[in-house]
């Protein structure tokens, strides 16, 4: 059984085929660039070079592929379109899974960034493969280009109010990515996968656990977050869209109260503070 990955010389995508080594299942690193993949061709994986925005080259990628992980692209506003020619290359080559990496409650969550996988879902029922979604939570690590400022000056701002985020490491949603492709029963699943629920004062409390020095969360109107992130250097748009995503952080638009991503793990998914004792500590 040949199993393939999208997008593998990405941070997400590069850490499901490591997961995948470890199950000893055949895999197929599906990548833009093969010399920024070049340690995984040097153990032994199998690497193809294709485009989101390619069927010729998506064709060819997915020859003798049984499963399939499509990690969702970063290009706002096209990626659709590039998700859908995936899942036509996945038909052309008669997979018999596609597993996407989604967002959690992706049919009913009103965030921006949540827009372009409810319209992929939509697309996937439609298709004629069968596939599971994996609704990721916010990566814990999405919190790492605000940890220095937050520890040096003791505050972490934001403007998602007391909503819960129900986040996780990137490598244990990784391991939950692999153990669908490796493993059998997982067509027509939904998964909701997240850890342990927790505010941004809770997220503040375990930089500062982390940091060992006091770091208490500051919650900011909308627009004065946007002024902030792009004080810091944040574009002007995409500062408008993560103040958008803590707006309906705000919501509980990315809290989930399941168990399924220990339930595929294994294991209790790893809370915030051993990510961010795990960053300071490369500094």
């Amino acid at each position: 059984m040949t199993v393939a990955v999208t997008g593998a010389g990405g941070q997400l995508g590069r850490l499901v085929v490591e997961a995948l080594l470890h199950t000893q299942t055949p895999v197929v690193a599906i990548v833009r660039n093969r010399a920024g993949a070049a340690e995984l061709a040097e153990r032994g994986v199998e690497l193809r070079q294709a485009d989101y925005d390619d069927p010729r080259l998506l064709d060819e990628a997915l020859m003798g592929v049984r499963r399939l992980l499509l990690v969702s692209g970063s290009e706002f506003g096209v990626r659709v379109g590039q998700h859908v020619n995936v899942i036509r290359a996945a038909e052309r080559a008669n997979v018999e899974l596609l597993a996407y990496t989604s967002i959690p409650n992706a049919h009913r969550n009103p965030m921006i960034m949540a827009q372009d996988h409810k319209a992929t879902e939509a697309a996937l029922i439609d298709a004629d493969v069968p596939h599971t979604l994996l609704r990721n939570g916010w990566y814990w690590e999405n919190y790492l280009p605000g940890l220095a400022r937050a520890v040096k000056t003791g505050v972490m701002y934001g403007a998602a109010r007391h909503g819960r985020v129900s986040g996780a490491a990137r490598a244990d949603l990784a391991e939950a990515a692999a153990t669908v492709l490796a493993t059998e029963g997982h067509a027509g699943r939904v998964y909701e996968l997240g850890g342990d629920a927790v505010t941004y004062a809770g997220l503040a409390a375990a930089m500062s656990e982390a940091a060992g020095r006091p770091v208490r969360y500051q919650d900011l109107p909308p627009e004065d977050f946007t002024a902030d992130l792009e004080r810091a250097g944040v574009p002007t748009g995409f500062a408008q869209v993560l103040t958008d995503s803590d707006q309906r952080i705000a919501e509980d638009a990315l809290f989930t109260d399941g168990q399924d991503l220990a339930g595929l793990i294994g294991h209790p998914a790893t809370p915030a503070v051993e990510v961010f004792r795990a960053a300071l500590a490369r500094k």
